[in-house]
């Protein structure tokens, strides 16, 4: 934090350096504008007393004003004005009195009502104050409710992102639940229990990253190797996995669990309806400031329009533009095109970001 955010980052603080700097500025304008006069040198010693005058009465104003804050509309007006008159007839008492005593050597007028003379330009001043005072309470309620706003927003945001990344968890659970239960049916015992090990591991690695955060594409690798090591107890040899990740991409930052829905979509949707298996291919490079991902089956492929596909009902891919959508606003591109020479190829592009070392 810097020395002025410091410096200003507290109300009491902030009101006695501008309260102080305030007064100052009346005494310098009030000294400045006594050379049009030829005035003795005593003068700038009455200001000096008219200016602390005016430094020592304004100070109950600001708990007068803080409780007339809270009070309806019609009473905390007539309280300020009140306040504010009763001030400035002190004020301009005193400066009468700094007056003839100090510079007129002792004068007494006349008349007693002669003491509140110049009270209008005591309230000028004391009403000046006033609104500076009342002007910097608004601006810091504003600037706080600005806060208040802007905090319920991200929370909320925050909240989109991790209900939108957990939908994810009983999705994919269902799936590999129900081919562990097949598993089970089918007296595969060791492949169930191999299945269910890393399984856990899976579901470790999904839970302890936090949805908010993104994570380096290298720890998603990993995890999703660990998953495809999950699907290849279903499907063995019939599932060839090949992996082309430039070395430069693997620092780069990824929002957790993005490629496993669009994996597990291949998987369900191409390999599966394979009788001999088939091939995931995934890919990863940059490109001026951008990192594109590359999620590619040789499957069977799939009806799609304007980059996307016709079919219904889908979660994984419709979770994953909504999570992009919610971190990159328009910063990011998803389509899902016809591989070549069959299949469906999905494609991501995101900012290319790393971690801050």
């Amino acid at each position: 934090m810097s020395r002025w955010h410091r410096l200003f980052d507290s109300n009491e603080r902030l009101f006695w350096v501008l309260h102080c700097a305030g007064w100052t500025g009346f005494a310098i304008v009030y000294y400045i504008g006594s050379f049009l006069h030829d005035v003795r040198p005593i003068w700038m010693f009455v200001i000096l007393l008219n200016a602390y005058a005016g430094w020592l009465l304004t100070i109950p104003l600001r708990y007068i004003f803080r409780w007339a804050r809270k009070q309806s509309p019609i009473q905390m007006i007539l309280i300020v004005i009140l306040s504010c008159y009763l001030i400035a007839l002190i004020w301009a008492v005193v400066k009468n009195v700094n007056y003839w005593e100090i510079y007129k050597h002792g004068y007494r007028p006349e008349e007693w009502y002669m003491y509140f003379t110049n009270t209008i330009n005591s309230l000028i001043m004391i009403g000046c104050w006033s609104g500076v005072y009342f002007g910097i309470k608004n601006f810091q309620m504003l600037q706080k409710e600005k806060q208040n706003a802007l905090k319920a927003t991200t929370m909320a945001h925050q909240a989109h992102i991790k209900m939108l990344r957990y939908q994810l968890n009983p999705h994919f659970l269902f799936n590999t639940l129900n081919a562990i239960s097949t598993l089970i049916l089918l007296k595969e015992n060791d492949s169930a229990e191999t299945m269910v090990s890393r399984l856990s591991d899976f579901l470790r690695y999904s839970l302890d990253n936090d949805p908010i955060k993104r994570v380096p594409l290298g720890q998603e690798i990993k995890a999703l190797r660990l998953y495809l090591e999950i699907e290849k107890v279903r499907f063995d040899d019939r599932l060839d996995v090949g992996w082309d990740i430039e070395s430069n991409c693997e620092a780069a930052l990824v929002p957790s669990m993005i490629l496993q829905p669009i994996i597990e979509n291949a998987i369900k949707h191409a390999i599966s309806r394979m009788e001999e298996g088939g091939r995931i291919d995934i890919t990863a490079r940059s490109f001026g400031n951008d990192l594109l991902m590359d999620v590619a089956d040789n499957g069977p492929g799939a009806d799609i329009q304007n980059g996307q596909l016709t079919r219904e009902n889908g979660v994984g891919l419709a979770n994953i533009r909504d999570r992009l959508q919610s971190l990159y606003q328009r910063n990011f591109a998803f389509s899902i095109e016809h591989n070549k020479p069959k299949g469906v190829r999905v494609r991501i592009r995101i900012p290319y970001e790393v971690n801050d070392v």
